[in-house]
């Protein structure tokens, strides 16, 4: 069965192929990881893909041998070879003539923290691979381990007592190695999705996608206020929605609204955050600083994908 075409969005024969994520995988429900990967099948089309997924929550989606539950080959690597993996996939692909995307798959403990070396030769080479990050701020199939993505505050089996220091700007570190193309992604903003995916797919040279990731189970939150959450980030300013070229243009594609509330609203959904205490005066002051000095980066003239939160 396919699924609906999102809402004003209609289908086409190319979205009609075998999905990447099938049916009977492990994931848990409201997995923001089956949000990430169901919109990555839309923007595939017919495209021939080669998937590579280090050891994160995404390789345990496949179920047990011998079946699995991707519609792509995929192959396991381990925690911090992924993009090195990828990487021979992609010359091998070059060296035989073919038009395959070769796209690494992983949580943020293989980006942020295992896999960031191989992660950074990656992209100082310019490697022809597209690498996504699906974010849930935390090390989710080994217990829910803090990672350097999980912000201040948020309780994890390692900080029972909350996060002590800031989440690391990972677009910002692959910005530095000045790779054609990285962006963020919100999963609430489906159009802005799907264009990005697409460009990152047909683009060539080291892509870098960064989609934050709602995890029920790591953010004790409702499995059904996934997309809300996401929202709120953006909504608050909290989850900046921009993409780099070439490491210097930058563009905003999602405008904050600010909406008074937003914030608290955003930390009051997750039960991970019930024992820090914010001042969220203060930390929307620094949320407007942020966006202040990324405004200043931004390109004079806005994208016309450019669209407020909402």
């Amino acid at each position: 069965m396919h699924e609906p075409a999102l809402d004003g969005m209609a289908q086409t024969p190319a979205d009609r192929r075998e999905p990447l994520l099938r049916a009977g995988n492990t994931n848990c429900g409201g997995c923001g990881m089956s949000m990430g990967l169901n919109m990555l099948s839309r923007a595939l089309g017919d495209r021939a893909v080669q998937v590579v997924i280090p050891a994160c929550c995404g390789i345990v989606t496949a179920g047990p041998f011998p079946r699995g539950a991707y519609g792509a080959p995929v192959v396991a690597a381990t925690f911090a070879s992924a993009a090195a993996v990828a990487t021979g996939l992609s010359r091998v692909a070059l060296l035989n003539g073919e038009d395959t995307r070769v796209i690494c798959w992983a949580g943020d403990g293989g980006t942020y923290d295992i896999g960031l070396a191989t992660l950074s030769a990656a992209a100082e080479r310019d490697e022809d691979v597209l690498y996504i990050c699906y974010d849930n701020e935390i090390y989710g199939n080994t217990g829910g381990q803090r990672s350097s993505a999980t912000p201040r505050g948020a309780t994890t089996t390692t900080t029972p007592g909350g996060k002590v220091g800031q989440k690391k700007d990972i677009v910002g570190i692959m910005a530095a190695h000045r790779v054609p193309y990285a962006a963020t992604v919100s999963l609430a903003h489906p159009e802005d999705t799907l264009a990005k995916m697409r460009r990152a797919l047909d683009g060539k040279g080291f892509r870098f996608l960064h989609v934050l990731s709602p995890c029920p189970t790591g953010w004790k939150s409702e499995a059904a206020e996934g997309v809300e959450l996401i929202r709120l980030a953006v909504d608050s300013g909290l989850f900046p929605v921009y993409e780099v070229e070439d490491g210097t243009r930058v563009t905003v594609n999602v405008e904050p609204r600010f909406t008074e509330g937003a914030l608290a609203r955003y930390f009051q959904l997750q039960g991970r955050f019930r024992k820090a205490e914010f001042d969220l005066e203060e930390m929307g002051a620094a949320i407007r600083r942020n966006w202040d000095s990324l405004r200043a980066r931004a390109v004079a003239a806005p994208s016309p994908a450019a669209a407020p939160a909402g």
